[in-house]
């Protein structure tokens, strides 16, 4: 017997005896559950529910998302970061528009293929909302394999995912295939969680979990060691003109691509010269009013940023002047910047 076959008959008695309430959970809507597997990428549980219940209140159904603003898209989401995923699930919202009628595809494939989506998003949507055996497999259940197979083969590798979600699928019990998805993430996530010893005692699969036995739980997952963040420098201006700051639109492309930003330059500038770049903007800096060095770290960069808050006596430069409710309200700004933001 593959040691996977005992998960479902010990994962699903423990979930049906109590598990996290969670808004997502309580319907099997594809778009809740689309939405909610996308916000919940790289996010930690408690930082999406507010999110979840925002998004759905403004835009409640594929057709909303499909056709909203794109600064309402990005204000919705502002401060979850990976912007790149909200540009995905409205592309995909289109897609499901012009090539499924406007209805969520029940069909794996076609899951898979809509943008933004990969397979674990395709896993988990059609096991919670189409009953299918198609496993959802992040590091939270890569971790709990590892584990209960007592196996020392690096997770990042994505053999080794291939391989765990080939005999999770031959093990989805029938009838019952989005309960044991989810039974799969609870344990993942809560006893069996990340950043914690493993709570063994507690665990549905102490009775045969291999790393429990042989004392190696802890010691479990192997991760290859990660790329090293490059560090890259730069300064930061809040441009005040009476009661108004500069804002400028990202470039389409890359880091934070389309979202708004205060000015901002390459390098760690000094006084004179942060003085100097205002001016060539056209401005008239006036006086700086406050200094402040932050930073503000991607996977693979790390920002190491110098803002200046400058008072200025024209409206120059190439920028969007917005008052303070704009920028409180409307525009999303990625907390890269919206740390400089003291109103």
């Amino acid at each position: 017997m593959d040691l996977f076959e005992q998960l479902p008959g010990a994962l699903l008695p423990w979930y049906d005896a109590g598990h996290r309430d969670l808004p997502w959970r309580r319907d099997r809507e594809p778009y809740h559950v689309w939405l909610s597997e996308i916000m919940l990428q790289q996010t930690r549980v408690e930082a999406v529910r507010g999110y979840y219940a925002r998004f759905l209140a403004a835009l409640p159904d594929i057709p909303a998302l499909a056709a909203a603003d794109p600064d309402v898209l990005h204000k919705l989401w502002e401060g979850l970061g990976y912007y790149a995923r909200v540009r995905n699930l409205q592309r995909a919202a289109q897609v499901i528009l012009e090539q499924h009628q406007g209805q969520f595809p029940a069909d794996y494939d076609a899951v898979r293929a809509l943008p933004g989506i990969g397979d674990y998003t395709a896993g988990a949507v059609c096991s919670i909302c189409f009953g299918l055996p198609t496993p959802a497999v992040d590091g939270n259940v890569l971790r709990l394999a590892a584990r209960v197979a007592d196996c020392a083969d690096p997770i990042t590798d994505p053999r080794v995912k291939k391989a765990v979600a080939a005999r999770l699928r031959a093990v989805y019990p029938a009838g019952r295939c989005g309960d044991f998805t989810q039974s799969l993430m609870e344990l993942g996530a809560t006893l069996c969680g990340p950043n914690a010893a493993p709570q063994c005692a507690l665990c549905p699969c102490r009775g045969f979990c291999l790393g429990r036995a042989r004392g190696t739980a802890a010691a479990l997952p192997v991760k290859a060691p990660k790329r090293a963040r490059r560090d890259e420098e730069m300064t930061v201006f809040l441009l005040w003109c009476g009661e108004r700051v500069a804002v400028a639109r990202r470039p389409g492309r890359g880091l934070l691509a389309g979202l708004w930003s205060f000015p901002n330059v390459p390098g760690k500038l000094e006084v004179q010269q942060a003085l100097d770049q205002a001016a060539a903007w056209g401005v008239r800096p006036t006086d700086v009013v406050s200094i402040a060095e932050k930073e503000h770290i991607f996977t693979h960069v790390r920002w190491q940023q110098r803002g200046y808050t400058i008072r200025c006596a024209r409206e120059g430069g190439r920028f969007v002047w917005a008052d303070r409710r704009q920028v409180e309200e409307e525009l999303a700004l990625p907390t890269a910047f919206r740390q400089f933001w003291t109103g």
